[in-house]
């Protein structure tokens, strides 16, 4: 081995010590190894910083802007609420949330598969007062698993077919990989469903300050509008959306005041005063086609585009003090709208404009953009630290759903590259403003991306010093002293060691050739080698760098570097004992 095969390989090994130690955050020693490895010259100068425009990279970044688009719909909330209202057990919302994933990951990108699927487990993670941390990583896991059923379902299925009929002359076809691949998808649903507490439950290491603040008792009222899905329903139905986290204190017909009784019948022209913390009290607004009586449009000349909601305590020397919404005219005024208002220690159950305000109270004020900074240094308010409300915004009903769709099958029928798809979907969700330009930014989880971006050529350092090569060399050797099974499992531990360091469809390329001539010279045929290079390229279950659906997770999961062995390990080890003997039944090696 030349010097610099043997510094790559350190480089590679110590890397993943310090990122198993986890003492430091994951981007900043991903960030110190790529200047040692452009220091030690394993990384050229002009190659340092390629990773930032690395598809991979660009995958992660648009489908984290795309998954917060379709959870901001809050269509994914609705259809919790209407297909699985009582699934309230975290085994069974595991059993669903993985299984959807995997089947959809058969016939359509995988990280597209799990973009739907994600708005879903974070619902599920609300209602059972769990971690999201719970379901993500074995969402992702399962991603990967129903990937490997058919040809189309992930790129090393597709690179290791085109391999074969360039060295056989016959391609795999789309249900070729089927048998194997759904035995091994069954296997690791059962696993991660029986033991998906093997990872610890995480909260995310950057959560920023506005994610801390938690108001539970915001106030706010809504109208029952000509149309409204809850007219004709009891207030059980209107409230359960919001998941014990709101409730109904009045209710408003015509002239009286109606007691909030869990079986009253909501009528249209309903005023409803409502509990609650905000994600709560919009779930209810939107899910019942709720009108918020403060909620007019600002008006077109005042400020931005962007129509946003704001919290802010009032001050000691507010103007807003001793007066309420109605007598400071605030829409007419101010061009602002008052849609919620939180006190300490006290119920409200006044209306919305008749409050009279107090130093201390926190207010939801919405308007647009240019004007709210101002207004409230005008108004004597301190702005907490921003955050998304949604109470009150406007939704795009199913167009961001539709966006994602258009992605994944685009990218399914092979018109444009996976990164080109969800780029222009996640500019799609920007143009058609169902995420607010101000919030796009959050969406992206900075550190995850730098991450990538520098880990990508010093993993490419093994490649480019030839250090593949030489374990190339190595395997072909050793796997010549071994039984057809030791040799089978061989190969596919090789491409699952390999596939994090290289991108999967890299491995393929990387392993196929070698899979196919020591097949040849042992004797065997060569389908069920070229099987166990797709399957162990399409199965990191080791680290979250190898494939995009592990990083996609990351963020929000909240997950450190050395979570994924201690759910990954076991299943890499059942995915062995299993696929081995299965690919000799179905791919004899005679």
């Amino acid at each position: 081995m030349t010097l610099h095969q043997i510094l790559a390989l350190m480089v590679i090994a110590l890397m993943m010590a310090v990122f198993i130690w986890d003492r430091f955050r994951y981007d900043v020693v991903a960030l110190c190894f790529l200047l040692i490895s452009v220091s030690l010259g394993l990384v050229p100068y002009d190659k340092a910083f390629t990773g930032f425009a690395d598809d991979i990279v660009i995958i992660v970044g648009s489908a984290l802007i795309v998954s917060a688009g379709v959870a901001r719909s809050g269509l994914m909330e609705a259809a919790v609420q209407r297909f699985v209202p009582h699934l309230n057990a975290v085994r069974l919302q595991m059993l669903l949330l993985v299984g959807v994933v995997t089947v959809l990951s058969a016939f359509v990108k995988n990280v597209g598969a799990l973009a739907i699927m994600i708005p879903v487990a974070l619902q599920f993670a609300r209602r059972s007062n769990v971690s999201p941390s719970v379901f993500l990583m074995p969402m992702a896991f399962g991603a990967l698993l129903g990937g490997l059923m058919t040809q189309v379902g992930t790129s090393p299925n597709i690179v290791v077919s085109r391999v074969r009929a360039e060295m056989v002359g016959e391609s795999f076809t789309m249900f070729d990989f089927t048998p194997v691949g759904a035995t091994l998808a069954v296997v690791g649903i059962i696993y991660l469903a029986l033991f998906y507490w093997l990872v610890p439950q995480r909260k995310r290491e950057n959560v920023s300050v506005d994610e801390a603040i938690e108001i539970r008792n915001y106030v706010s009222e809504a109208r029952v509008p000509k149309g409204a899905t809850v007219i004709g329903k009891k207030i059980t139905d209107l409230v359960k959306p919001a998941e014990g986290n709101a409730m109904v204190t009045s209710i408003l017909r015509d002239t009286k005041r109606v007691a909030p009784l869990p079986d009253t019948v909501i009528a249209e022209g309903d005023v409803i005063l409502l509990e609650g913390d905000p994600k709560a009290l919009d779930a209810i607004v939107s899910n019942g086609k709720l009108k918020l009586t403060e909620d007019r449009i600002p008006s077109e000349n005042s400020g931005s585009a962007e129509i946003e909601a704001i919290e802010a305590v009032i001050g000691k020397d507010s103007a807003l003090i001793g007066t309420s919404a109605r007598g400071l005219n605030l829409y007419e005024n101010y061009d602002v709208n008052l849609l919620a208002v939180s006190r300490q220690g006290e119920r409200i159950s006044e209306r919305l404009r008749e409050v009279i305000l107090h130093q201390g109270d926190v207010v939801v004020l919405q308007g647009r953009q240019g004007i709210l900074p101002p207004l409230l240094r005008e108004l004597g308010c301190l702005p907490l630290a921003r955050r998304t409300i949604l109470l009150g915004s406007v939704r795009r009903g199913l167009i961001p759903l539709s966006i994602l769709l258009v992605a994944i099958g685009i990218t399914a029928l092979g018109v444009v590259p996976v990164s080109i798809a969800f780029f222009a979907a996640a500019v799609a969700m920007v143009v058609f403003r169902v995420i607010p330009v101000s919030e796009v930014y959050s969406s992206v989880d900075g550190p995850i991306l730098v991450m990538l971006a520098a880990l990508i050529p010093v993993s490419d350092a093994l490649r480019t010093t030839g250090a593949t090569d030489v374990i190339a060399q190595w395997l072909t050797i050793f796997a010549h002293q071994m039984p057809p099974a030791g040799a089978l499992a061989l190969i596919l531990i090789t491409a699952m060691a390999v596939t994090p360091f290289l991108n999967n469809a890299a491995t393929v390329l990387v392993m196929a050739p070698i899979a196919t001539s020591f097949a040849s010279g042992l004797g065997f045929k060569p389908e069920a080698f070229l099987m166990a290079v797709a399957i162990g390229a399409g199965c990191d279950f080791l680290s979250p760098i190898g494939h995009q659906c592990n990083t996609l997770v990351m963020g929000p999961g909240g997950y450190r570097f050395s979570d994924y062995p201690r759910l990954g390990l076991p299943l890499s080890f059942i995915i062995i004992c299993v696929a081995v003997p299965a690919l000799m039944f179905w791919w004899p090696l005679q």
